[in-house]
């Protein structure tokens, strides 16, 4: 399975606080930009280095600074809004996409209604969020809409995953990683993550 767990301490504590539904909308707000900013840390890990020269207060020194790819992320409307302040706190020079999409009620079909990314989109490393992926149908077709524009290099972060939507993207997306802060392996009768958060949505802003 092409899936990271990210199972520190300090984020399942704080996945553990957004599952409480007495959690109101402020801290919740507060949690999943903590958690992401954690994750961020880690997903980053591994960002390659190259040497640089640079003045001191002591002299010339040689050191490192990240190189490589540049990143942009892409927070899918609207619950992935509340996972970017906690990744741009760490990466504030990263460009930013949006993509606005949507279950239907009814299909069940993912529908992509809005789409809005960088430029230059294609040259940077691009990492998707959304708070859940619960059948996976969304985030493969944010996935397919990424790609269309030429990007190579595609990350999806969530907090916390279904085991079968990570199979369904696995599937459909091989070449994309999926990294988590915890996953759960049921979906209930309308395909929703069973022990979840709810509506994101609803819980980050206070609105239905």
């Amino acid at each position: 399975m092409n899936c990271i767990v990210m199972n520190h301490p300090l984020i399942t504590h704080k996945v553990s606080l957004l599952k409480d539904k007495q959690t109101g909308p402020k801290d919740f707000k507060s949690i999943v930009k903590e958690i992401s900013m954690l994750m961020c840390y880690e997903l980053t890990r591994e960002l390659p280095l190259r040497e640089a020269a640079i003045e001191s207060p002591m002299g010339i020194v040689r050191t490192q600074i990240i190189a490589g790819r540049a990143i942009a992320f892409v927070p899918i409307l609207r619950g992935g809004l509340g996972m970017l302040d906690g990744l741009l706190e760490l990466m504030p020079n990263a460009k930013v996409g949006h993509i606005g999409a949507y279950r239907d009620p009814e299909t069940k079909n993912a529908v992509v209604y809005y789409e809005k990314l960088p430029d230059d989109v294609e040259e940077r490393e691009v990492i998707i969020c959304d708070p859940m992926l619960a059948t996976g149908g969304l985030a493969c077709e944010t996935i397919a809409h990424v790609k269309k524009t030429g990007c190579k290099s595609i990350k999806f972060l969530t907090l916390i995953a279904s085991r079968q939507g990570v199979e369904r993207v696995n599937a459909a997306h091989p070449d994309v990683t999926v990294y988590c802060a915890g996953m759960v392996d049921g979906l209930d009768e309308n395909g929703f993550i069973a022990g979840g958060f709810g509506d994101i949505g609803a819980r980050l802003f206070g609105t239905k």
